[in-house]
């Protein structure tokens, strides 16, 4: 099975992000509109896509709606693929959250450290652990499997598909909006193709 896994297009960067449901910028929309036509355009090629499944966020699934305008091929939402929860700060204004959430970044939580109304570091990855292969388990009929998420989710299957450990520590893969991150799974073998995929962008 080849899986692209697609980082959504830019949303508004004034408010956290995490289980946001705030929708896609006109940047995001016009990221996710080139790649939908890189995507077209390469179908007979390099890039299949036989079944979307997106993240229920609307940055998301607009994102795979997008594309999905092109490729016309049956797609899913699935709230399993969302981001980090970060609880009460989903959507809040920066300049709110850092007044009343001070100390609650991603990246200086303890691992086992809940956000606030939110799941921490270690929960996130072991979700995303269990939620991916149960999504691939269920989708093994499909050979060209494209997967719309975030950069949370999209660096934890990275890190699971190469073995190396992840944590919240770590320094963070280089995931732009609206770029393919390919892996290929096989009966024997999990590989990743590349990482940060961005010709559309890079014209």
């Amino acid at each position: 099975m080849n899986v692209y896994l697609v980082r959504h297009g830019d949303d508004d960067e004034r408010y956290r992000g995490g289980w946001s449901n705030l929708p896609l910028i006109a940047k995001g929309i016009d990221k996710s509109k080139k790649l939908a036509e890189y995507l077209v355009s390469n179908q007979n090629n390099s890039i299949k896509t036989d079944r979307i499944i997106s993240s229920d966020l609307k940055r998301a699934s607009m994102t795979a709606d997008i594309i999905n305008e092109k490729l016309g091929v049956d797609i899913k939402y699935d709230e399993r693929l969302r981001e980090n929860n970060n609880g009460f700060l989903a959507g809040m204004l920066n300049e709110e959250a850092i007044k009343k959430y001070p100390n609650a970044f991603f990246s200086s939580l303890k691992y086992d450290e809940r956000f606030p109304g939110g799941e921490s570091p270690k929960e996130f990855f072991h979700r995303i652990r269990k939620d991916f292969f149960d999504i691939i388990k269920e989708n093994k009929d499909v050979e060209n499997l494209m997967i719309v998420t975030h950069a949370g989710v999209i660096s934890i299957i990275c890190h699971i598909i190469a073995k190396k450990r992840w944590s919240n520590k770590n320094k963070s893969l280089k995931i732009p909006k609206t770029s393919i991150t390919k892996i290929v799974i096989n009966k024997d073998s999990k590989n990743i193709c590349y990482i940060g995929f961005k010709p559309h962008l890079d014209k």
